[in-house]
């Protein structure tokens, strides 16, 4: 079990104003560039409820759809593998590398990877992970993991970034500018392109159809791996799959302006056979999935198409940051999905939120995700776990606001000493206090002003 929970692995973030706001304001960006982008299309309420539509029949015809895709993939000359877990999927790809003797293997973004933890694994057994990605590379070098799952380097600044690559590439030291970073991670990721034994993909979406996967980036590293190296290896999550090639156009719509507000991603790679002298693989992984799909009231959160929506309107998400999350996919999303995998380790996340909803109004594929929060507190309270310290206060809550008198005279008594004694709110000792201003105490509740002017 994790010895932090979200509260307390917030506190880095929240202790330095500066770098939150910035880390808040660089987050708001990303989710006005996305209402720009989803207002200027007419039809988009009816795109979120088409591939809300597609989806539910996808987790309702799950078995059929991947044993078509097994299918259609085999004869399309794609190796097909099943992994129940993390271990087996990592167990699967090294397997793979070692039949190649494989040394080095160039990685493009796959979160399903880093839930597995397959990079340690891996370079525990004598193979080199290059990620190529420049925000994972980053981290990667960082020694960090990611923070977003679609910008997985945002909690850094351009001199931190700077710093790292005067350490890690040999940089100009303090040179802050993006366009010679980026070029310098370019061109020392360019040697690895050129001598890499093998690469990995993940996969955005899989077409049961055609037996084909498609891969979305931005920088154009996956299809320089996947096109250079003789091996290639796509990891999947098993609800990945989509039933026609047909439905894909719908998903990019959606995809691209949920994420980073673009029409469409800049390469949508399709991969249907290996080309000639070429060996490639596909690793259908469970790991929870099929227990989640299991759970009535939570199975919809595997709809998930991993824009990263619901994390960039967050408010919670905005101010404690990625890594207070504890768990491979972080914000309102990953608080949904992990719960599933262990009820105790995960059972702080549930209440990282404010219930506020705008996770849900955001969300492509329409996941009600504030209302799965809600029900995962309820589930965790009942298991007991949920901290002492949380449990005595929602008693306290509950005594009060089932009592009016009780209530009445809390509040008035709470306004006279926010009025002459601030200081036993405004200290470090009130949580609310460590990271905003304590509001001015109005001079009467709403209950008094409206029963003075009711009438009126």
């Amino acid at each position: 079990m994790s010895s932090s929970k979200h509260a307390q692995l917030a506190e880095k973030l929240v202790k330095d104003p500066s770098r939150n706001d910035w880390h808040n304001n660089s987050i708001w960006w990303v989710r006005k560039n996305r209402d720009k982008a989803v207002f200027g299309i007419p039809d988009w309420e009816k795109l979120r409820d088409t591939v809300s539509e597609i989806k539910d029949y996808v987790l309702a015809n799950l078995h059929d759809l991947l044993i078509e895709f097994e299918k259609n993939a085999l004869a399309n000359g794609i190796q097909v593998h099943w992994a129940a877990d993390a271990k087996e999927h990592n167990e699967i790809v090294h397997g793979i590398l070692a039949r190649h003797s494989v040394k080095k293997m160039v990685k493009s973004k796959s979160m399903l990877t880093e839930e597995c933890g397959m990079n340690h694994y891996l370079e525990d057994r004598g193979i080199e992970v290059i990620d190529t990605d420049l925000g994972e590379r980053i981290i990667q070098l960082r020694h960090e993991p990611p923070s977003h799952i679609v910008a997985p380097a945002i909690h850094l600044k351009r001199e931190d970034i700077s710093e790292t690559f005067h350490e890690k590439l040999g940089t100009e030291k303090g040179n802050i500018d993006p366009q010679y970073l980026t070029e310098a991670a370019r061109q020392s990721l360019r040697k690895d392109f050129l001598t890499a034994d093998a690469a990995l993909t993940g996969v955005n979406f899989a077409i049961a159809e055609t037996g084909e996967f498609v891969v979305c980036t931005n920088e154009g590293n996956a299809d320089m791996g996947a096109h250079l190296a003789p091996v290639h290896i796509a990891s999947m999550g098993l609800e990945k799959i989509i039933p026609k090639r047909e439905h894909l156009g719908v998903f990019l719509r959606v995809l691209a302006r949920s994420s980073t507000g673009q029409a469409i991603t800049s390469f949508s790679s399709h991969f249907r056979k290996p080309r000639k002298g070429q060996e490639m693989h596909i690793i259908l992984v469970d790991n929870g999935r099929s227990r989640h799909i299991g759970l009535d009231e939570f199975r919809s959160g595997l709809k998930c198409i991993r824009c990263g929506a619901c994390m960039n309107t967050c408010p919670v998400y905005r101010r404690s940051g990625g890594h207070s999350y504890h768990t491979t996919v972080p914000g309102p999303i990953g608080s949904i999905l992990a719960p599933n995998k262990d009820l105790e380790e995960y059972s702080d996340l549930p209440f990282a939120s404010t219930l506020c909803g705008a996770c849900s109004n955001v969300c492509p594929v329409k996941i009600n995700i504030h209302d799965q929060l809600y029900a995962w507190r309820q589930i965790i309270g009942k298991a007991g776990h949920v901290e002492g310290g949380k449990k005595m206060g929602m008693k306290a809550m509950n005594f009060v606001l089932s009592k009016p008198g009780v209530f009445n005279v809390g509040g008035k008594i709470g306004r006279s000493v926010m009025r002459t004694l601030p200081f036993v709110v405004n200290n470090n000792f009130n949580p609310w206090f460590k990271s905003r201003e304590m509001p001015a105490p109005p001079k009467e509740s709403f209950s008094e002003w409206y029963s003075k002017n009711r009438k009126s």
